[in-house]
Protein backbone atom coordinates (compact mmCIF):
# COMPACT_ATOMS: atom_id res chain seq x y z
CA UNK A 1 0.00 0.00 0.00
CA UNK A 2 1.52 2.88 -0.95
CA UNK A 3 2.34 6.22 1.49
CA UNK A 4 -1.28 8.66 1.79
CA UNK A 5 -2.70 10.55 4.42
CA UNK A 6 -6.72 9.51 3.23
CA UNK A 7 -6.92 7.85 6.63
CA UNK A 8 -6.38 11.45 8.60
CA UNK A 9 -8.47 13.11 5.69
CA UNK A 10 -11.46 10.60 6.78
CA UNK A 11 -11.07 11.37 10.69
CA UNK A 12 -11.21 14.94 9.55
CA UNK A 13 -14.56 14.37 8.02
CA UNK A 14 -15.55 12.48 10.85
CA UNK A 15 -15.06 15.15 13.32
CA UNK A 16 -12.06 14.65 14.49
CA UNK A 17 -9.42 17.73 14.44
CA UNK A 18 -6.32 16.64 16.62
CA UNK A 19 -4.65 13.43 14.93
CA UNK A 20 -1.68 12.23 16.33
CA UNK A 21 0.21 9.61 14.29
CA UNK A 22 2.60 8.34 16.90
CA UNK A 23 6.03 5.85 16.29
CA UNK A 24 8.76 4.69 18.56
CA UNK A 25 12.28 3.74 17.38
CA UNK A 26 14.80 1.80 19.76
CA UNK A 27 12.89 -0.94 21.40
CA UNK A 28 14.77 -3.54 19.90
CA UNK A 29 18.14 -2.11 20.72
CA UNK A 30 20.49 -2.81 23.97
CA UNK A 31 21.13 0.65 24.28
CA UNK A 32 20.08 3.75 24.76
CA UNK A 33 16.59 5.34 24.39
CA UNK A 34 13.47 4.31 22.89
CA UNK A 35 12.42 7.26 21.20
CA UNK A 36 8.51 8.02 20.46
CA UNK A 37 7.55 10.81 18.46
CA UNK A 38 4.28 12.29 17.43
CA UNK A 39 2.59 14.09 14.58
CA UNK A 40 -0.36 16.20 13.65
CA UNK A 41 -1.27 17.53 10.33
CA UNK A 42 -2.92 20.81 9.66
CA UNK A 43 -6.50 20.45 9.65
CA UNK A 44 -7.79 20.09 6.41
CA UNK A 45 -4.77 19.62 4.21
CA UNK A 46 -5.68 18.52 0.99
CA UNK A 47 -2.04 18.19 -0.73
CA UNK A 48 1.23 17.92 0.66
CA UNK A 49 3.83 20.50 0.26
CA UNK A 50 6.12 19.22 -2.48
CA UNK A 51 9.09 18.86 -0.06
CA UNK A 52 7.11 16.76 1.89
CA UNK A 53 6.29 14.38 -1.00
CA UNK A 54 9.20 12.18 -0.15
CA UNK A 55 8.44 11.31 3.35
CA UNK A 56 8.01 7.15 3.58
CA UNK A 57 8.83 4.57 6.30
CA UNK A 58 12.38 5.84 7.91
CA UNK A 59 13.82 2.20 7.40
CA UNK A 60 13.21 2.51 3.66
CA UNK A 61 15.22 6.36 3.67
CA UNK A 62 18.80 6.32 2.98
CA UNK A 63 20.54 8.04 5.65
CA UNK A 64 20.94 11.29 3.46
CA UNK A 65 16.72 10.79 2.55
CA UNK A 66 16.50 11.13 6.03
CA UNK A 67 18.33 14.07 7.04
CA UNK A 68 16.40 16.11 4.16
CA UNK A 69 12.95 14.95 5.24
CA UNK A 70 13.90 15.30 8.56
CA UNK A 71 14.48 19.18 7.77
CA UNK A 72 11.70 19.67 5.99
CA UNK A 73 9.23 17.94 8.63
CA UNK A 74 10.83 20.01 11.52
CA UNK A 75 10.31 23.11 9.44
CA UNK A 76 7.20 22.27 7.84
CA UNK A 77 3.89 24.86 8.70
CA UNK A 78 1.45 22.09 8.27
CA UNK A 79 2.60 20.38 11.08
CA UNK A 80 3.39 19.85 14.74
CA UNK A 81 4.92 17.38 16.30
CA UNK A 82 6.65 16.71 19.98
CA UNK A 83 8.84 13.83 21.06
CA UNK A 84 9.63 12.09 24.29
CA UNK A 85 12.11 9.16 25.02
CA UNK A 86 12.35 6.42 27.82
CA UNK A 87 15.95 6.09 29.19
CA UNK A 88 17.97 2.34 29.44
CA UNK A 89 17.48 2.78 33.38
CA UNK A 90 13.49 3.48 32.97
CA UNK A 91 13.53 0.51 30.41
CA UNK A 92 14.89 -1.83 33.03
CA UNK A 93 12.73 -0.99 35.73
CA UNK A 94 9.48 -1.19 33.80
CA UNK A 95 10.23 -3.10 31.16
CA UNK A 96 10.28 -2.26 27.30
CA UNK A 97 6.64 -2.42 26.84
CA UNK A 98 5.47 -0.19 29.45
CA UNK A 99 8.39 2.45 28.85
CA UNK A 100 7.53 2.54 25.11
CA UNK A 101 3.91 3.02 26.69
CA UNK A 102 5.09 6.13 29.17
CA UNK A 103 7.18 8.14 26.16
CA UNK A 104 3.61 7.87 23.94
CA UNK A 105 1.36 8.97 26.84
CA UNK A 106 4.22 12.02 27.40
CA UNK A 107 3.82 12.91 23.76
CA UNK A 108 0.45 12.79 23.31
CA UNK A 109 0.02 15.51 26.31
CA UNK A 110 2.74 17.76 25.06
CA UNK A 111 0.50 17.95 21.87
CA UNK A 112 -3.02 17.94 24.10
CA UNK A 113 -5.50 18.40 22.95
CA UNK A 114 -5.45 15.32 21.03
CA UNK A 115 -8.93 13.86 19.49
CA UNK A 116 -7.98 10.57 17.84
CA UNK A 117 -4.75 8.53 17.64
CA UNK A 118 -3.12 6.44 14.82
CA UNK A 119 -0.62 3.83 16.35
CA UNK A 120 2.15 1.53 14.73
CA UNK A 121 1.51 -1.76 15.59
CA UNK A 122 -1.35 -3.99 17.55
CA UNK A 123 -1.68 -2.74 20.93
CA UNK A 124 -3.89 0.13 22.40
CA UNK A 125 -2.44 3.09 24.77
CA UNK A 126 -4.41 3.50 27.55
CA UNK A 127 -5.83 6.77 27.22
CA UNK A 128 -9.97 7.89 27.15
CA UNK A 129 -9.09 8.94 23.40
CA UNK A 130 -10.37 7.35 20.08
CA UNK A 131 -7.60 5.25 18.72
CA UNK A 132 -6.71 2.64 15.94
CA UNK A 133 -3.57 0.61 15.50
CA UNK A 134 -2.57 -0.22 12.20
CA UNK A 135 0.65 -3.02 11.52
CA UNK A 136 3.21 -1.38 9.82
CA UNK A 137 1.38 2.04 9.88
CA UNK A 138 4.81 3.59 9.10
CA UNK A 139 4.31 2.03 5.52
CA UNK A 140 1.49 3.10 5.02
CA UNK A 141 0.23 6.56 6.66
CA UNK A 142 1.96 9.79 6.34
CA UNK A 143 1.53 11.32 9.99
CA UNK A 144 3.00 8.12 11.44
CA UNK A 145 6.15 7.81 8.60
CA UNK A 146 6.77 11.41 9.32
CA UNK A 147 6.95 10.16 13.07
CA UNK A 148 9.62 7.64 12.30
CA UNK A 149 11.41 9.69 10.40
CA UNK A 150 11.88 12.59 13.41
CA UNK A 151 12.22 9.69 15.98
CA UNK A 152 14.95 7.99 14.17
CA UNK A 153 17.26 11.26 13.14
CA UNK A 154 16.75 12.54 16.90
CA UNK A 155 17.68 9.39 18.43
CA UNK A 156 20.62 8.52 15.88
CA UNK A 157 21.91 11.63 16.76
CA UNK A 158 22.12 11.11 20.00
CA UNK A 159 23.60 7.67 20.38
CA UNK A 160 26.29 9.60 17.95
CA UNK A 161 26.62 11.45 21.45
CA UNK A 162 27.21 8.37 23.06
CA UNK A 163 29.60 7.38 20.97
CA UNK A 164 32.01 10.65 21.78
CA UNK A 165 31.61 9.11 25.45
CA UNK A 166 31.66 5.57 24.85
CA UNK A 167 33.96 5.21 21.45
CA UNK A 168 34.82 1.80 22.42
CA UNK A 169 31.75 0.44 22.02
CA UNK A 170 30.81 1.92 18.31
CA UNK A 171 27.69 3.52 18.77
CA UNK A 172 28.28 5.74 16.03
CA UNK A 173 28.05 2.61 13.61
CA UNK A 174 25.39 0.44 14.83
CA UNK A 175 23.35 2.73 17.08
CA UNK A 176 23.39 0.81 20.17
CA UNK A 177 21.22 -2.63 18.51
CA UNK A 178 22.64 -6.20 18.16
CA UNK A 179 25.23 -6.14 15.92
CA UNK A 180 28.55 -8.95 15.60
CA UNK A 181 30.54 -5.55 16.47
CA UNK A 182 28.53 -4.37 19.46
CA UNK A 183 28.44 -7.85 20.68
CA UNK A 184 31.84 -8.86 20.84
CA UNK A 185 32.30 -4.89 23.03
CA UNK A 186 30.20 -6.13 25.33
CA UNK A 187 31.06 -9.68 25.97
CA UNK A 188 34.90 -7.31 25.90
CA UNK A 189 33.82 -4.64 28.01
CA UNK A 190 30.58 -5.37 30.35
CA UNK A 191 27.64 -3.01 30.32
CA UNK A 192 28.43 0.78 29.95
CA UNK A 193 25.81 3.52 31.39
CA UNK A 194 23.63 3.67 28.63
CA UNK A 195 22.90 -0.33 28.39
CA UNK A 196 19.71 -1.99 28.80
CA UNK A 197 21.13 -4.52 31.48
CA UNK A 198 17.44 -6.51 31.62
CA UNK A 199 18.11 -7.21 28.15
CA UNK A 200 21.46 -8.74 29.09
CA UNK A 201 20.13 -12.33 27.72
CA UNK A 202 19.06 -10.67 24.51
CA UNK A 203 22.76 -9.89 23.72
CA UNK A 204 24.26 -13.01 22.72
CA UNK A 205 20.90 -13.88 20.36
CA UNK A 206 21.72 -14.06 17.06
CA UNK A 207 18.32 -12.39 15.85
CA UNK A 208 17.40 -8.39 16.84
CA UNK A 209 14.91 -6.33 16.07
CA UNK A 210 16.34 -3.74 13.64
CA UNK A 211 13.77 -1.24 13.68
Amino acid sequence: MSLTFNLEKQLWKEGYQRVIGLDEVGRGALAGPVTVVGVIMELGLEVLPEDLTGVRDSKKLTFRQREEMYSALTHSDCLSWAMASSSARIIDKVGIVRAVEMAMIQVVKKLSPVDFMILDGDFALPLSIHQCSLVRADDQIFSVAAASIIAKVRRDRLMSYYHSVYSQYGFQKHKGYGTEEHRRAIKALGFCHIHRRTFKSSWQKKRFLLK
